[in-house]
């Protein structure tokens, strides 16, 4: 059972939370979901059954301007640390994993390298590199409206709230694998897509600035164990961003998925999952 909850922070905003681990965690492995863009940050439940079967307690939170949670803009990737941090300490939870997808894989890595006493191990499924990374063409294979969508914003935050004010369709150009995923176990994000864009588009706005942006650490400090998955024929993030990171990251594990996309690749969820919990000591 997940239960739900707002942590009230030092500036006065509200970080809405979620927890599986209410009804008695002892024993179990806390790992901190980090969500996409956009979602809300409710725990995945496809992995649900894998989660009891591995003795994985999900936590995660709506990043500021999601769901729940208070807006915060100019809010960088780093900040994740603090607010993970934060619903950590107040569900009296010590050390933790963390595991995120897409845009959530930056703020899983965030984690594990600023609060590396705390972070066991660190899953980052189809995640972005940072922009501007030296030897990546970081727009290259991505869906020609991504591009257009992320151009806007690393132009600042009139660009970017133009693009959107501007009815610019988003095409992910999701491969069959895609579909068939979505019409699957991972039709899941129909119910986490509509509550986030509900109140408008600035959860999203602050969050693809953010990828723009200077992300407040460096991937290539992290000193926990991670572990990087992506699918070879994903149009929303390409591959080569985690191939970037796995070259950058001392610690980093690549497994690349050749047929899978930015969805389908979620099928390896329950892997990912395996590995944290044999590397998460």
């Amino acid at each position: 059972m997940t239960t739900e909850g707002d942590l009230e922070l030092s500036d006065g905003r509200t970080l809405h939370y979620y927890d599986m681990g209410a009804d008695g965690a002892d024993g179990r492995l806390a790992v901190f979901w980090h969500h996409g863009t956009p979602n809300v940050g409710a725990p995945p439940e496809p992995l649900f059954v894998a989660a009891t079967r591995l003795g994985i307690r999900w936590v995660s939170y709506d990043r500021p301007g999601y769901g729940g949670s208070t807006p915060c803009p100019g809010r960088d990737v780093a900040s994740a640390a603090a607010y993970v941090a934060g619903v950590a300490d107040a569900l009296g939870i010590d050390r933790f994993a963390v595991m995120g997808h897409s845009g959530g894989g930056s703020h899983a890595l965030a984690c594990g390298v600023l609060l590396p006493e705390r972070v066991l191990g660190v899953v980052s499924v189809a995640g972005p590199a940072p922009f501007g990374a030296e030897g990546l063409d970081w727009f290259a294979g991505m869906a020609a409206s991504g591009v257009a969508s992320l151009r806007a914003a690393a132009q600042g935050r009139a660009a970017k709230e133009g693009h959107e004010a501007s009815g610019a369709e988003y095409d992910p150009e999701f491969t069959p694998a895609d579909h068939a995923a979505l019409s699957g176990a991972w039709s899941w994000f129909g119910e986490i897509v509509g509550p986030a864009v509900e109140g408008g588009p600035g959860g999203l706005i602050d969050d693809d600035l953010a990828y723009v942006s200077p992300w407040g650490f460096d991937p290539a400090q992290v000193k926990v164990p991670v572990l990087l998955s992506h699918g070879g024929r994903d149009r929303v993030i390409p591959s080569a961003h985690s191939e970037w990171l796995a070259r950058r990251c001392p610690w980093a594990e690549l497994r690349l998925s050749p047929d899978d996309g930015h969805i389908s690749i979620l099928n390896s969820g329950e892997a990912a999952m395996e590995w944290l919990r044999e590397h998460a000591v």
